[in-house]
């Protein structure tokens, strides 16, 4: 009876098991959902987008290196009104610092197109438009910062300088200081603790303020001289040298400070990848690869978006406020004799950005059930924004089943999350400026530690089925 009675129990655990794994989501770590071969890819993908992120520390650089990688696999410039047929590929550079790429589908362009919309730019330093100035002798640069960014975490950090100059001529000049061997660095600085007493009483939010985010750029006179401003003078005497530039020609410059420190893999298991700029490279690159790597022709045109400005709002003329993606769909569509306003109703966009990871560390601010894991794949977000939805444009119960059924369908481990408790903050993408063109939209991307830190971290089997979400959805 003592026999029976325990059978009966281990038939009901085994039963109840088995109704567990049917009717409970899969929460497996991706790893243990992987063959060989995808973590063999994996590996792969992750080398070659660590090189990119080191080259593509401004969105300019990513830019021409994504532009690069186009022509490279075939792409040419389009042409508004030039005969296109499917397969063909065609991308447009947006002023350098957004950039559109698309191959041709075998389907009529009536029955829309399949948009991946990732940003290229990140939080960062940059120059004021009189940025040089000197102070007891120390020559420094005056800062603005760009994006959401926690300013005590950008002092006493090495700094690379990145840019260009427009000279009063009109000539352009790059400038990539200190990431090359050899190449000096610049830095913020900050107080030592022993005379910080006052300081360390400030809210942190203000523990740096804006103006103290001053980037140190020298410290010798020019040639012994005893004139004022001696240092200020020798750093410009250089400028001049290596550029040919004046102080008057910062006012027509773009120069960002950006950490010099290089990408490096984490862990004693190298699982994860450190380094800056992961929000959002790290979905413009599997974007990007996803499309180089698309060989046959697929049913819908497949277009990539990587755009510019969207730690700042989305505005300008290289940021998806402005029209530039609705008028290439509507040039896009005039080639075959239709209606932009058709092709982009019938669309559907994978909006790529970054989610927040889970940080055991810091519990609080996530609500366990509903949050991004590293490991567990690329995070499909139903909605963004703050608090009540705030900004969001909320993908329709119908387009989330789409794309549920499309990545089950093809073994990529995905999973669900947003941006922190619901009266916690959260944050917005550039999916509403694109479902506010008539596209159904969704947000996905790679979940990440430390977002928009000078150094991000994620997870090599989080970059790699975001790739590999792209692929499929291009494919479709």
């Amino acid at each position: 009876m003592l026999f029976r009675s325990i059978e009966m129990a281990e038939e009901k655990k085994s039963e109840s098991k088995q109704l567990k794994e049917k009717l409970f989501a899969s929460k497996k770590h991706g790893a243990l959902r992987m063959s060989e071969d995808d973590q063999t890819a994996c590996e792969a993908l992750c080398k070659d987008y660590m090189a990119f992120l080191n080259q593509s520390k401004t969105e300019r650089e990513a830019c021409a290196n994504a532009e690069a990688l186009l022509k490279e696999h075939g792409f040419v410039p389009f042409t508004p009104g030039m005969a296109l047929k499917a397969g063909d590929k065609v991308y447009q550079n947006n002023r350098g610092k957004a950039m559109i790429a698309a191959i041709i589908g075998s389907a009529p362009i009536t029955e829309g197109v399949r948009l991946c919309a990732a940003h290229i730019d990140s939080p960062r330093l940059d120059m004021k438009q009189n940025p040089l100035y000197e102070d007891s002798e120390l020559g420094l640069f005056k800062t603005h910062y760009y994006g959401g960014i926690k300013k005590y975490q950008w002092t006493a950090i090495p700094l690379s300088l990145h840019g260009v100059i427009i000279k009063a001529d009109g000539s352009k000049v790059t400038v990539n200081i200190g990431e090359a061997e050899g190449d000096p660095v610049f830095c913020v600085t900050d107080l030592l603790p022993h005379l910080a007493t006052e300081q360390m009483k400030r809210p942190s939010v203000g523990l740096i303020r804006g103006e103290e985010l001053n980037v140190l750029v020298g410290s010798m006179p020019f040639k012994k001289s005893e004139e004022s401003e001696a240092v200020k003078l020798n750093l410009l005497h250089i400028l001049y040298e290596k550029y040919g530039i004046t102080e008057a020609d910062f006012v027509s410059a773009e120069l960002e400070a950006v950490p010099a420190f290089p990408v490096k893999e984490i862990g004693f298991d190298r699982s994860m990848i450190g380094g800056y700029g992961h929000d959002d490279r790290v979905c413009s690159y599997p974007a990007l690869r996803a499309l180089l790597d698309t060989t046959s022709t697929p049913k819908h045109t497949a277009v990539v978006i990587l755009t510019d400005k969207e730690e700042t709002g989305s505005d300008g003329n290289t940021g998806l406020c402005s029209s530039y993606l609705q008028y290439f769909i509507e040039d896009l569509a005039d080639c075959f004799g239709a209606k932009g306003r058709h092709v982009l109703h019938a669309s559907q966009c994978l909006s790529a950005d970054v989610n927040a990871a889970f940080d055991p560390t810091f519990p609080d601010v996530m609500e366990r059930n509903n949050c991004a894991y590293l490991n567990h794949g690329v995070c499909v977000t139903k909605f963004t924004g703050a608090r009540g939805k705030s900004g969001t444009s909320d993908a329709s119960a119908e387009f989330v089943g789409t794309v549920r059924q499309l990545l089950d369908k093809e073994q990529v481990v995905w999973q669900t999350g947003e941006l922190g408790k619901v009266d916690g903050g959260g944050g917005g993408t550039v999916a509403a400026y694109i479902a506010n063109l008539d596209v159904d939209t969704i947000d996905v991307g790679v979940p990440v530690l430390c977002m928009h830190a000078p150094f991000e971290v994620v997870a090599k089997i989080d970059v790699y089925m975001t790739y590999r979400a792209f692929f499929v959805f291009m494919a479709s």
